[in-house]
């Protein structure tokens, strides 16, 4: 007979308050054109992509997580001393060790919480909600910081047709704290290696090193139409998984949070999941371009913000990306 005392930690998990920070500058299609042979109406048309922020020299994947945090602590009425972990997603943050998590803890002023970072591209905000859900509910820690982040503008090939137009930078954060009624259901997740090739980075560090100075500094690629079918088919199957999981239908949603990789593919889900016309849709990509796994608390805070969306409203959110990788679940929102 196991002698290992239960956990003592809360029946469920919520996400109590949400916080953004994107950079200063903003950065228009006109500025990508000056690099690519393309168009505004293209750009637009196969991305819907008007503008992205691009982060300055100070604005680092720590400073701008660091904003976040603070408006998400604020937003949650959750002090820093009371944060018993803080997870941090992302792949732009360049020091191979210490995990950035470690930094941001200390700039904030948590005491010793736990700190860890996450590579799960853009499906990391949900891999690490999923991580802070467990912790709450296990007792590890009554109130988790989650920190989506990226400085994407440093792995973007600006001469690349393809990649150059996509990509910005931001910070979202979320604090998830104890529960007395479910409010982030069961998430589905999962990896398809076979796929690892269709969103990469171009030249991995170690080779970058070895070879000569006329090496590109490494950038982040993908195979666009392989990626489109796969976000556009699968997901959505994901996407209804997480509704099954959840126990509801679309009918109950309020809101959709995909992560803004492309309006058309933002639009061609919303088409196959059949979803209400009284769902509200988050289409943040528009002016904040792809910030992988900063997208989705970013958009889940402008909903806020605005009035789009309300405090209570049952949201579906679903990351997906690199890997490649995918976490959907369903949330209340704070």
């Amino acid at each position: 007979m196991s002698k290992i005392k239960p956990a003592k930690g809360s029946p469920y998990a919520r996400i109590l308050g949400v916080g953004g920070y994107r950079p200063t500058r903003v950065v228009s299609n006109e500025v990508i054109l000056e690099t690519i042979d393309s168009s505004d109406e293209w750009i637009r048309s196969r991305s819907g992509i008007a503008t992205r922020h691009w982060a300055s020299p100070q604005e680092t994947v720590a400073a701008m997580s660091v904003e976040a945090s603070g408006k998400a602590l604020a937003d949650a009425g959750v002090s820093p001393e009371q944060i018993g972990a803080v997870i941090v997603s992302t792949v732009s943050h360049f020091k191979q060790t210490p995990a950035v998590a470690t930094e941001i803890a200390h700039r904030i002023g948590a005491v010793k919480p736990a700190a860890f970072d996450i590579s799960a591209g853009c499906a990391g905000f949900g891999y690490g909600l999923t991580l802070a859900k467990g912790l709450v509910i296990e007792g590890s820690a009554q109130y988790v910081l989650v920190i989506g982040v990226e400085r994407l503008s440093d792995l973007t090939d600006l001469e690349d047709r393809a990649t150059a137009f996509l990509f910005g930078d931001g910070a979202g954060a979320v604090v998830v704290g104890p529960s007395d009624e479910p409010a982030i259901g069961p998430t589905v997740w999962g990896s398809e290696g076979d796929k690892s090739e269709t969103i990469k980075q171009t030249v991995p560090w170690d080779e970058y090193r070895s070879t000569d100075s006329d090496q590109k500094f490494p950038a982040i690629t993908q195979e666009g139409q392989a990626v489109f079918r796969w976000a556009v088919f699968e997901m959505a199957k994901v996407a209804q998984q997480a509704l099954d999981a959840a126990g509801i239908t679309a009918e109950d949603l309020d809101v959709f949070i995909p992560h803004q990789a492309n309006m058309r593919i933002i639009d061609s889900m919303v088409k196959t999941l059949k979803l209400p016309e009284h769902v509200t849709v988050a289409r943040d990509v528009e002016t904040t371009g792809n910030t992988s796994a900063a997208s989705i608390p970013l958009a889940m805070e402008r909903l806020l913000a605005t009035g789009a969306a309300k405090s209570g409203d049952t949201a579906l959110v679903i990351g997906f990306g690199a890997g490649l990788v995918y976490a959907a679940t369903v949330v209340t929102l704070p």
